[in-house]
């Protein structure tokens, strides 16, 4: 089932305890844009099912990564994208994201989403030890 946009916006606010959607919706893209580099196929178009339309374009039209980043290189490039971000905050912001990607994923799409990503992703998407 897909998330409404203001739904999906809800989750990211109150876990990441943002002030407004907007912060929310900043964190949301740039890690979304980050994490459609790494994933890939049919994987990835089952993932942007389950998103907003807006979220699911963004994952499908992704930033361009040469290889795949580990989790921590991943949480350093949240912080290079968001502007004033440092990487504790990056990381706050990957968490809130992808902790709500895993509950609209569910457990089958996310395993299969954490088979494509390098070793200690569980961890970013808050399900450790998913794999």
């Amino acid at each position: 089932m897909t998330l409404r946009w203001e739904a999906f916006l809800d989750h990211v606010v109150e876990r990441g305890q943002y002030g407004s959607r907007a912060e929310a919706e900043r964190a949301a893209r740039v890690v979304l844009a980050l994490l459609g580099a790494h994933v890939v196929g049919e994987v990835r178009a089952h993932l942007a099912a389950r998103l907003p339309e807006a979220f699911a374009l963004i994952l499908l039209n992704p930033l361009q990564s040469t290889e795949p980043l580990p989790p921590e290189r991943f949480v350093r490039a949240t912080a290079a994208w968001i502007e004033g971000a440092t990487e504790r905050t990056a990381a706050w912001d990957v968490s809130a994201v992808l902790s709500t990607v895993a509950d609209a994923a569910g457990d089958d799409l996310l395993g299969q989403i954490l088979l494509q990503l390098p070793a200690g992703y569980d961890l970013l998407f808050g399900r450790p030890q998913l794999t």
